[in-house]
């Protein structure tokens, strides 16, 4: 997770309005999100880490817990849940996301080891796409997003261009099964998941990928 701040650090130009922050998610049906607490723990310290409503949290730099390779850990068995980064311009809208934040969530999460794939059987962790820079540069590369809410559809749009993200890139692909849905982070949260073109030149940073929600009428 450290190598992971230190990427955001070096490329924040990618989001230079946001901040960097970690994100507690759901991994399982009857995983509990509510009273999360979490620890900084090595041989000799213990470093409280606040939780905010969202369970998100900062990570603080402590020279003597990195000494110590000390470990971030939680009051929940870890299989339950699944960490994950979140990098945002304040002010936009709950249905909007930026494509330069989406960038950097990218570089930061694959340093850090925050990959929704965890399995030797999926083809895309090989060698090659567990580098960092080609995961978030190729088409290939499936590092996967969460909504806030259950989507309906995804819009990219830069001035007058827009763009509908076409199904294969909803939903994990639409490819898991019974035998992979385990190993994804996604297993609760596939109505919410989407891959962005991160790796895609043509839509500079400042497009805005936006959702239509199941749950708001926007879908009818």
């Amino acid at each position: 997770m450290i190598k992971g701040m230190d990427r955001f650090e070096r490329e924040h130009a990618l989001a230079p309005q946001a901040s960097l922050r970690f994100r507690l998610l759901p991994r399982l049906p009857n995983a509990k999100m509510t009273d999360i607490t979490l620890r900084i723990a090595g041989d000799t310290i213990t470093v409280p880490v606040p939780v905010a409503e969202d369970n998100s949290f900062v990570l603080p730099r402590n020279d003597k817990a990195l000494r110590e390779d000390a470990a971030v850990l939680a009051n929940r068995k870890t299989n339950t849940m699944t960490w994950r980064v979140s990098v945002r311009t304040p002010g936009l809208p709950d249905n909007v996301r930026r494509l330069g934040d989406l960038r950097l969530e990218c570089k930061v999460g694959m340093d850090a080891g925050l990959i929704s794939n965890s399995a030797p059987i999926f083809g895309w962790l090989s060698n090659m796409l567990t580098d960092t820079d080609k995961v978030c540069s190729s088409p290939d590369g499936n590092y996967l997003f969460f909504a806030e809410r259950p989507i309906y559809g995804v819009t990219l749009r830069y001035g007058e261009k827009t763009e509908a993200l076409p199904f294969k890139l909803l939903y994990a692909a639409g490819d898991q099964t019974p035998e992979t849905l385990p190993y994804c982070d996604c297993q609760v949260l596939l109505d919410r998941s989407y891959y962005a073109p991160v790796w895609d030149a043509r839509w500079p940073d400042d497009t805005l990928i936006e959702f239509d929600y199941i749950d708001d009428g926007s879908a009818s």
